[in-house]
């Protein structure tokens, strides 16, 4: 399979994640556009899981845009909170502002919803699904997955990255998501592998 067009629609409204596909999907010489410049603002995620969600989004795009298009939908699985907040992650905390705003209130639910879990029960995985769609309609969606594996921190370290970055702790690492520098996330993240996965697909 190889890449139908050198310009790719992302999925997405989140400028984090928009900032790492860029930087991931640059140097490839794909022209990576957003949704919002086809006037797409989201789509109602009315899946279930993370796979249903990316291809909801994908196919949202693809269509608005006539583009092909790649949609990612992740998000963290605490396992004392029995997976969530899951596909939840991005609304966890129920706030509408968006951004940092989001991004804090969802940190500070999920440290309420593990103040009495014990530091060494606090494992917790990233998961990322990517779908590309060669067009709207492409009945055959290619789909790729990655996790990442680490623990919630008590509270939160480090300013780069976002989402709950600042309490993912990668033991291997000794630093939380937060403190890596972008390339290193970027090589390490579940988004990053599951990007990898994806470009040697294309290449089959």
């Amino acid at each position: 399979m190889s890449v139908d067009s050198e310009n790719l629609v992302i999925a997405s409204g989140n400028p984090g994640k928009l900032a790492e596909f860029q930087q991931l999907l640059g140097p490839l010489g794909l022209n990576v556009q957003p949704q919002s410049d086809f006037g797409v603002s989201g789509v109602e995620e009315t899946g279930l899981t993370f796979v249903e969600n990316a291809i909801l989004k994908a196919r949202a795009a693809s269509r608005a845009s006539g583009l092909p298009a790649l949609a990612d939908d992740s998000g963290l699985a605490v396992d004392a909170l029995s997976g969530a907040p899951g596909i939840y992650s991005a609304r966890y905390a129920g706030v509408a502002e968006g951004g940092e705003s989001q991004d804090k209130a969802n940190n500070a639910k999920l440290l309420a919803a593990l103040k009495d879990v014990a530091e060494g029960e606090r494992t917790a995985r990233y998961w990322c699904v990517l779908v590309y769609l060669r067009h709207a309609d492409d009945p055959v969606p290619l789909i790729v997955q990655s996790d990442w594996k680490g623990d919630i921190l008590a509270y939160p370290r480090g300013s780069g990255g976002f989402g709950y970055d600042p309490l993912f702790w990668i033991p291997e690492c000794g630093m939380s998501v937060a403190e890596l520098s972008g390339d290193e996330k970027n090589r390490l993240s579940h988004r990053g592998r599951a990007l990898q996965t994806l470009m040697e697909q294309f290449n089959q």
